[in-house]
């Protein structure tokens, strides 16, 4: 058990009042899902879905862990600490090139919600092609704001050694980095990128957070924040799959039906940083990544595949079977349940 599950479940007991163990079979129907970052907002779906009750009504109990970056979340799934993990897509299809089996089973949305930012500090850096020789934060090195940020410098020319890229985190750390100027630029995502902004630290040098600037950057949709599973959990557990599925999907129609204003006051106020007009703001400009039904969007995988073999070492002479990194088998039936 990891440091951060064990706090979780001390956490956990404390609000039960009691340190007794729960009976085994109570225990065998917890449903552990780490999120790389609950407090990020491309990740709220599943925040949202416990708060809207969601996850209960398909009689399901399911723990939310939070971790601090996509590939830490990853380590735990392989390692079989949890049963599923809220990240990015496209480690799907990098792990499948490791030799791992992973799919996604519910698509959160159709862009990143990422930013590449730009420190206030360098006035000469104007393009990706100026970061030559500097310094880039990422979330940590092997996470999809890693492989973003390869893709987005070597596309401008750069090739590996003219950079270097530091894992800051998110958030606070992030911020940090920036205004002490061990970053130049760095790739994070809302709520991070409007407190830079207000402040003046940083500006915007690439934009993910729309499908449009999205397909602008990176020649085509980007599916990003999903819901993955090791193929083997869903092979013997394809009925607490599809109701997981009905929950997130539900969420989704309900981001879908409501507004910035109202997703915000679902969401735990210390989400917002102290500042609520800005984490709605950022919800506002952000809020059409999200898919409404939960399916990958078409020529997704593609777009993925094509980003990360532009550049990653672990795809070169490999052949990726796109097919067995999702499916919609589930999102579909729970819309047919839905209707």
């Amino acid at each position: 058990m990891t440091n951060l599950r064990f706090t979780s479940a001390l956490a956990a007991l404390a609000l039960s009042g009691t340190l007794l163990a729960a009976p085994s079979a109570h225990a065998a129907d917890k449903i552990s899902i780490i999120v790389g970052g609950m407090e990020k907002q491309i990740y709220l779906p599943p925040v949202l879905c416990e708060r809207l009750g969601f996850f209960k009504e398909q009689g399901l109990d399911v723990e939310l862990i939070n971790s601090r970056a996509g590939v830490e979340a990853e380590n735990e799934l392989l390692a079989g600490a949890v049963q599923g993990v809220v990240g990015f897509y496209d480690h799907t299809v990098d792990l499948q090139a490791k030799g791992k089996s992973i799919v996604s089973i519910v698509q959160f949305s159709a862009a990143p919600g990422e930013v590449e930012m730009l420190s206030a500090k360098d006035g000469s850096i104007k393009t990706p092609a100026d970061l030559k020789g500097k310094t880039l934060g990422v979330t940590g090195l092997g996470s999809s704001t890693d492989f973003l940020t390869q893709y987005i410098v070597t596309r401008a020319g750069l090739k590996p050694g003219e950079f270097t890229l530091l894992p800051v985190g998110a958030g606070n750390t992030f911020i940090a980095a920036i205004k002490q100027d061990q970053i130049q630029a760095g790739m994070t995502t809302e709520p991070t990128v409007g407190q830079l902004l207000k402040t003046g630290a940083a500006t915007v040098m690439v934009d993910l957070r729309t499908p449009d600037s999205t397909k602008a950057a990176l020649g085509g949709p980007y599916p990003a924040a999903s819901f993955y599973v090791q193929s083997t959990w869903l092979e013997t557990h394809k009925d607490e799959a599809q109701k997981l599925a009905n929950a997130l999907v539900e969420t989704l129609h309900w981001i879908h039906d409501h507004s910035a204003e109202e997703i915000a006051d679902k969401m735990p106020k210390d989400y917002y940083v102290g500042d609520r007009a800005l984490y709605v703001k950022g919800l506002t400009d952000g809020k059409a990544m999200f898919t409404a039904d939960g399916r990958m969007p078409a020529d997704g995988p593609e777009t993925v595949l094509k980003v990360l073999s532009s550049f990653s070492r672990n795809l070169k002479g490999k052949t990726v079977d796109l097919s067995k990194t999702f499916t919609t088998t589930y999102v579909d039936a729970a819309r047919t349940a839905a209707k």
